[in-house]
C-alpha cells in the first residue's frame, strides 16, 4: 500500500452539483454502471458508490483485523484498488461480495507482511488519479453512539470473542455473520472447501455461544 488518499470525499466542484443528486438517486446496480462507462470510473458516482459501502468495509476491518491501528488505512487501499479494477466486475449486481473479496484478500495480503517492516500510509497526502484528485472521508472505527447502554456492552463483549478466535474461524464467522454471504462466496472468497467453510463456522458458532453465554451468566 504505497499510495493515499485526501481527507474529504465530501467536497466536489460546483459545476458536478447537478451530477451529484443525479448520482444519489440512482441505484447501486446503476452507479457501478456509470463508474464502467469510461476509461476511468465517473467520479461523482464512484464517491456516491464509496458513500454507501465505506462503513460495509470498516465494519468488516473493525472485525477482521480488531487490534490493527491502520485499519483505516487497508480500506483506504480497498477503495484505490476497486477504482483501479470496477471495469472488470462482471455482474455489477455481486459488487458486495466482489468488494468483500478484495477487502478480504488484502487482509491476508498484510497478515503474510506483518514481520516486514514498512512506511504507513498518509491519509493527508491527496491520491493523484487520471482524472484529477479524489477527495476521502474516513469512516468511524467503532459502532455509533446510538445503541444503548446493554446493548453496546453487549456487542463488545461479541467483539471481543470474535477477536479470540482463530483468524480462519474469525474470517469465516464475519463474512457468513456479520457481512451476510453465502457459504458457497466465502469458499470461493477463502479459497476452502463448503465443507471446510461450514465446519469452521459451525466451530465458531460454538465457541462464541460458549463465550457469550458466560457473559449473560455473569450478569
Amino acid at each position: 500500500m504505497s499510495q493515499s488518499l485526501p481527507v474529504s470525499w465530501s467536497r466536489v466542484e460546483v459545476s458536478e452539483t447537478n451530477n451529484l443528486v443525479t448520482s444519489a438517486k440512482l441505484s447501486n446496480y446503476d452507479l457501478i454502471v456509470r463508474c464502467q462507462e469510461g476509461s476511468q470510473p465517473d467520479r461523482v458516482a464512484f464517491a456516491e458508490l464509496l458513500r454507501r459501502y465505506q462503513s460495509h468495509l470498516n465494519r468488516l476491518f473493525y472485525h477482521l483485523a480488531p487490534d490493527w491501528e491502520e485499519r483505516a488505512d487497508l480500506v483506504q487501499e480497498v477503495w484505490i484498488r476497486v477504482y483501479r479494477n470496477i471495469n472488470r466486475l462482471q455482474e455489477p449486481a455481486k459488487f458486495r461480495g466482489w468488494l468483500s473479496r478484495i477487502a478480504t484478500n488484502l487482509f491476508y495480503d498484510e497478515l503474510r507482511k506483518r514481520k516486514r517492516v514498512s512506511t504507513p500510509l498518509s491519509l493527508d497526502a491527496p491520491l493523484q488519479m487520471n482524472d484529477g484528485e479524489i477527495n476521502w472521508e474516513l469512516p468511524a472505527d467503532t459502532p455509533g453512539p446510538d445503541e444503548n447502554l446493554a446493548t453496546r456492552e453487549f456487542y463488545e463483549h461479541l467483539h471481543l470473542a470474535i477477536a479470540e478466535l482463530p483468524e480462519t474461524f474469525r474470517t469465516t464467522i464475519v463474512l457468513r455473520e456479520i457481512e451476510g454471504l453465502a457459504y458457497e462466496e466465502i469458499a470461493e472468497i477463502t479459497n476452502v472447501s463448503l465443507g471446510t467453510v461450514k465446519s469452521r463456522i459451525a466451530r465458531a458458532r460454538l465457541k462464541l455461544q460458549t463465550v457469550l453465554q458466560n457473559y449473560i451468566d455473569e450478569e
